[in-house]
């Protein structure tokens, strides 16, 4: 059974047992679990874990004590290869306990997706990525919570720099909040100096210049930073963001054709120092070359996260390919 993003209030763990949560916004995902939870523990399990050593992971599952506290089990990074697993755990008596299986993006091929979206005892819930709208709303919910105020290019700067990514929006509120202290409203000048810490600045520099096809300069950012694996991650994380942000804009010109309508339009907004790179991005980028960009993009992500021993290696070659290929045929 499926229950829409927007239906979430429905979600009842006394009632269903087994659920499906898929997609990226785990922010989302996390404050649904905080909220929903009630007196369970959390119990978090990785598929990787559990299909290395299925045996102990039934029975830490149900050989239980009469004293146990009632458990919500997460299993992430969930793939297809769990599906035999749950299937025989539907099977069996949960009592009070609930199971979460949490994966990324899963297609409507998916055999995970199917066998939850059809059976009526089993919960799927597909999570999407938080848009300008509900940032703009959690980050309002948040400064009125704390008695704070934005003006809105603040706020409007905040939720740029959060990458549509609510845990980060929460990090730059609460460090904001902290600074604050007894004041009740914090001037642009001071959330630039909150919120913009040096290796963000590079990454996103380094993206921009990247997709602008400024070779030098993205080279010389590249030579002067040893970036960590985690680093590259939000490398290529930060080219996924401003990717996409790139597809919006290139639909919305092929519907209005100024692209100066578009760029001013755009929700969040976009910063009058961004407006000339993003121009020069649209012009070099088809609509067609931006989302096979997309793809391989995603596609390198996973590969540094199985080699993240050589990802400043991954992430070379695949900055030097994306300057480098003729005609932008980067696959």
């Amino acid at each position: 059974m499926i229950i829409k993003s927007y239906e979430l209030n429905k979600i009842d763990f006394k009632k269903n047992k087994f659920y499906l949560f898929h997609g990226k916004n785990e922010g989302l995902k996390k404050d649904i679990l905080l909220k929903k939870k009630g007196e369970k523990k959390i119990n978090n399990y990785d598929e990787k874990f559990i299909l290395e050593d299925t045996e102990n992971f039934f029975n830490i599952f149900l050989n239980k004590s009469f004293f146990e506290e009632e458990k919500l089990i997460v299993i992430n990074r969930a793939t297809d290869k769990i599906l035999p697993i749950i299937e025989e755990l539907t099977d069996k008596q949960l009592d009070d306990d609930v199971i979460i299986i949490n994966s990324e993006i899963l297609d409507k091929k998916s055999k995970l997706r199917k066998f939850f979206e059809t059976e009526k005892k089993l919960i799927s819930i597909p999570f999407y990525e938080d848009n300008y709208q509900t940032l703009s709303s959690l980050a309002q919910n948040y400064l009125k919570s704390k008695n704070l105020k934005l003006s809105n290019q603040s706020i409007n700067l905040i939720i740029e720099r959060a990458k549509n990514d609510r845990i980060n929006l929460v990090n730059e509120l609460e460090k904001i909040a902290c600074f604050s202290h007894k004041k009740k409203t914090i001037e642009i000048d001071q959330i630039l100096k909150l919120t913009n810490l040096a290796e963000n600045y590079e990454i996103s520099e380094l993206t921009d210049q990247c997709l602008a096809k400024n070779t030098k300069k993205t080279l010389n950012i590249l030579n002067e930073n040893n970036p960590s694996p985690e680093e590259n991650i939000l490398i290529i994380r930060n080219f996924l963001y401003k990717l996409k942000r790139l597809e919006k804009l290139k639909k919305n010109l092929e519907i209005k054709k100024n692209i100066d309508e578009v760029i001013s339009s755009y929700k969040p907004p976009i910063f009058w120092k961004d407006k000339d790179l993003i121009k020069q991005q649209l012009k070099i980028w088809s609509l067609g070359q931006i989302k096979n960009f997309i793809k391989h993009t995603n596609s390198i992500e996973l590969l540094i996260k199985k080699n993240s021993y050589s990802s400043n290696h991954i992430i070379n070659d695949f900055i030097f390919q994306s300057l480098n290929s003729p005609n932008n045929k980067i696959l």
